[in-house]
């Protein structure tokens, strides 16, 4: 896969396997922040209300990713293309400008756990920032070697994270049932607590259909990336809860020595760290080049690393302030979700590849910000955030939904009666 391609690919070259999708996003998703987002809720809930709203908030975000998913294989092109569709040529550049820029926060993030955990094994707290910058720029080198290298880290990488990770799971299973069932202490509402993993699961929206464009079969396609996204989530984040309970603190270094895995711990936040650096480095290389066609793959990878990798200094602003981080982002991402899904699949009208490329809008004019959908867009996050005492998912989905259809319907009646 070139990360620089935004151009169609052809049914004949669709040739990726479904199992391929799922290893994919499998190991994208196998990654320190599934882990940080179960220990976020860890202070608040006891063990059992924190698995289930883990259970509900996962299951509705890959159900979410994995119905766009479906869109990669039927029209071949990736999301930021995809969703001009729905949001117009501008708008949809805000989605990538979006992407772009929420990708130095996931790869800072990910540096700044990955660099608790090496520094409880070596050079103490007073390393963490020097490990941080390491970390991000090893992951950037290895994207800026090309593909090839890239595949053979993965290779390394894959079979090193599921031992880690089974080590990881045994060392939480052998906690005292003292440790696993005391009740939680509050301070965060059940929707606030929904809203936090269904945030993290729908922060992969913008990658909706960068990989299953290469898979011929939507049906297996959607199944492939349900199953890569919900199995690793329901995995991952009930570790991050038993391990911050054990722990009592959700600082990832402390976690993992509260579970006897020093070396192991930093072995595994690191590699997960560098493979998901990976995928968020590919992904902001579409996104710019859909702003910047010009652009070369260097600049996008080197730009988006060492951005990511220097916001990496400021670790405890990104650990303090990580819940935080997931509800803005499902205020931003569930409305567009539920916008994509209405285009998609209750909107009747086809949509037409070359117009995606060329601009032209479905009402005889090129367009910039389709009205629908940024109307609908704004209208659903602010439902979010209104929303937030009974969770703002569900609000913010319907509401951008029926804006949207209302909208558009409006917009094709109008042109009408002029003709008429």
């Amino acid at each position: 896969m070139n990360a620089a391609d935004i151009g169609p690919i052809a049914p004949g070259d669709r040739r990726q396997s479904p199992l391929d999708l799922f290893v994919i996003f499998a190991c994208a998703n196998i990654v320190a922040t599934t882990f940080q987002t179960g220990a976020s809720l860890a202070p608040a809930f006891g063990l059992p209300a924190a698995l289930a709203l883990i259970a509900a908030g996962v299951l509705a975000g890959s159900l979410l990713i994995a119905a766009l998913s479906a869109v990669g294989p039927r029209l071949g092109v990736p999301s930021v293309i995809a969703a001009r569709a729905a949001l117009g040529t501008t708008g949809a550049g805000l989605v990538a400008l979006l992407l772009y820029a929420t990708n130095f926060a996931w790869i800072a993030v990910n540096n700044v756990i990955a660099a608790s955990a090496c520094a409880q094994v070596a050079g103490g707290r007073g390393s963490e920032r020097a490990w941080a910058v390491g970390v991000g720029i090893a992951s950037t080198l290895i994207v800026a070697g090309g593909p090839r290298l890239v595949a053979r880290a993965d290779r390394l990488a894959v079979p090193l994270l599921a031992v880690v990770g089974v080590g990881l799971t045994v060392a939480c299973l052998r906690l005292p049932g003292r440790v696993l069932w005391a009740p939680g202490a509050g301070g965060l509402s059940w929707p606030a607590g929904l809203d936090i993993v269904v945030g993290y699961q729908v922060s992969w929206i913008l990658m909706f259909a960068d990989y299953s464009r290469y898979t011929a079969s939507a049906r297996k396609a959607s199944v492939a990336v349900f199953l890569g996204l919900a199995l690793t989530s329901l995995w991952l984040m009930p570790l991050g809860v038993v391990a911050a309970r054990a722990a009592g603190s959700s600082d990832p270094g402390t976690m993992l020595r509260a579970l006897d895995l020093g070396l192991s711990g930093a072995i595994l936040m690191t590699v997960a760290t560098v493979t998901t650096n990976f995928v968020n480095i590919y992904m902001s290389s579409l996104a710019l080049r859909s702003l910047m066609p010009k652009a070369g793959d260097q600049v996008t990878v080197w730009s988006t690393g060492l951005v990511g990798t220097a916001l990496s200094a400021f670790s405890g602003a990104w650990l303090e302030r990580y819940a935080g981080f997931m509800l803005v982002l499902g205020a931003v991402l569930v409305p567009v979700g539920g916008i994509l899904l209405a285009r998609f699949y209750l909107v009747r009208s086809e949509v037409r590849v070359d117009a995606l490329y060329d601009g032209s809008g479905e009402f005889g004019r090129r367009r910039g910000i389709d009205p629908a959908g940024f109307v609908a867009w704004a209208a659903g996050s602010v439902t979010y955030y209104a929303a937030r005492g009974i969770g703002g998912t569900v609000p913010s989905l319907v509401v951008a939904v029926a804006a949207y259809l209302a909208l558009r319907r409006a917009m094709a009646w109008r042109p009408a009666q002029r003709r008429a």
